[in-house]
This record gives structure tokens, C-alpha cells and sequence, in this order.
């Protein structure tokens, strides 16, 4: 099972983006959120151990004021990822410390928030166009490669 399955991310790309994607586009999108979510947290889980916790807290995710605001945005929308989904998926990367009870609830929200930022910078990246191209994807994934 994907971080956000094919109907949600459909409607998530459309309403904060205005695109359109392909069924075939949505696994390399979902990967995309799914690796950056897991990268939020290896960064955090530096965060908890040079700080002597064996648990991540929400505190130790850097979410930038921009991140923030698309969490809020995300929220606005009233969509909703599946928590069960995310630690799925979680699960598959290798293991991290143990995640605050705050933090998971918030997950959703990160991932929600990660989608939305993507639709926006293949937006960005390809304002004539209203359906996402597999070159769309690969450039803002680029991107966020290197802003996050």
C-alpha cells in the first residue's frame, strides 16, 4: 500500500495544484513523498540521540515555516492519509528510534504536506501544462533532493 493512495493523491494534486496525474505516475509520486518523509525522520532521529532520547520527538523534525504552512493547507483541504498506511511503509525503510505518540498523529499531516509541495514545484517546474509528465516528476524531485 502507497503513503497516499491513488484517489487521494488525484484529488490532493488537483485542489492545491490544479493537475491532473496519470495512474502510471502515481508510484513514482507516492515513492517520492514516501523517501522524503523517511528522510524528515532520519534527520530528526539525529536530532533525538544528540540529545540522549531513544525517541524521536515532533520537535525534532525540521519542519521549515513552509512546510508549516503546508501542513495548514493540507488540513484546509480535509483530506486525510492513513496513519496505518505511512507506518507500513515506514516499516519497509531500515529501522529508526521510537516515534513520540505527537509525531505519529502528525504524520498524515507531514505526508499530506509533502504532497502538496510536490504538486507545486512540478507546477512550478511546468506551469503550460496541466497533466504531470514523468519529466515533471523527475525535476521536482530533484528539487526537493536538494532542498530537503
Amino acid at each position: 500500500m502507497a503513503v497516499v493512495g491513488f484517489h487521494r493523491l488525484q484529488e490532493l494534486f488537483r485542489r492545491a495544484a490544479g493537475l491532473d496525474i496519470a495512474k502510471g505516475h502515481a508510484k513514482d509520486i507516492t515513492d517520492i513523498v514516501e523517501q522524503k518523509l523517511y528522510d524528515l525522520l532520519v534527520v530528526a532521529q539525529g536530532s533525538a540521540k544528540y540529545n540522549n532520547r531513544d525517541v524521536i520527538w515532533l520537535s525534532d523534525v525540521p519542519l521549515t515555516k513552509g512546510m508549516q504552512n503546508s501542513m495548514q493547507e493540507f488540513k484546509e483541504l480535509e483530506q486525510e492519509v492513513e496513519l496505518k498506511d505511512i507506518l507500513d511503509r515506514l516499516a519497509t525503510h531500515p529501522p529508526l528510534l521510537e516515534l513520540e505518540v505527537e509525531l505519529e498523529k502528525k504524520l498524515p499531516e507531514i505526508a499530506g504536506a509533502l504532497t502538496i509541495i510536490l504538486a507545486k514545484i512540478i507546477k512550478e517546474v511546468h506551469p503550460e501544462s496541466r497533466t504531470v509528465s514523468h519529466e515533471a516528476i523527475e525535476r521536482a524531485h530533484k528539487i526537493l533532493d536538494f532542498t530537503m
